[in-house]
């Protein structure tokens, strides 16, 4: 069966109805996007993979209990149950996430690629590392706000929902950790491209 002009709606009501390619649809839609956000906050493969797996089971029980009322917003849902779990994670061993800064962090990605030379890459990935050096010094809330809105793609509207702030207190997170990147890469005299 080909969904990919499926509503994620009519891919629920599938499920629901007990055609299972509906949620197998849901997952492949939206697996890279949870499992990345998880992963950027847990600094661990293998965490991650349980807290996702965690993720979905929460979304497949609520889907089964005919509890799911979040029409038309179902990856924001999703976000904030991982979210939530994440948080419950850390609750559980008393520190607070950080952003990994592992080679598979990479925000630039986000921006897009350009033809570059021998030079230029190496000035792209040395700024890369440094960035990433800069991410890991930002408080929590900021940290979280970027990789949401830059990496996860997320909306201010959902970032604000999955964080339970208001969309002004997600937008000034935002403001406030790109003023403080800002800053910190011009006391490192950092030269970034444009």
């Amino acid at each position: 069966m080909e969904f990919r002009e499926t509503s994620d709606q009519e891919l629920i009501n599938l499920y629901i109805s007990g055609n299972e390619a509906g949620l197998t649809e849901l997952i492949r839609r939206y697996q890279s996007k949870i499992y990345t956000s998880i992963y950027l906050l847990v600094k661990d493969e293998y965490l991650a993979e349980d807290i996702f797996q965690d993720t979905f089971i929460k979304v497949i029980n609520t889907l089964k209990a005919g509890k799911y009322n979040e029409e038309g917003k179902f990856l924001p849902w999703v976000a904030r149950i991982a979210h939530n779990l994440v948080i419950d994670h850390f609750r559980r061993e008393k520190r607070t996430p950080l952003v990994n800064n592992g080679e598979d962090f990479d925000i630039f990605e986000v921006l897009g690629q350009y033809d570059e030379s021998a030079e230029d890459k190496m000035v792209r990935e040395q700024t890369y590392i440094d960035l990433k050096k800069l991410i890991h010094l930002l408080p929590s809330e900021q940290k979280e706000v970027l990789i949401m809105r830059h990496y996860g793609d997320l909306s201010f509207k959902q970032i604000a929902d999955i964080t339970d702030v208001s969309i002004n207190t997600a937008l000034g997170r935002m403001r406030y950790a790109l003023n403080n990147l800002r800053r910190m890469m011009l006391s490192k005299e950092l030269l970034l491209k444009d």
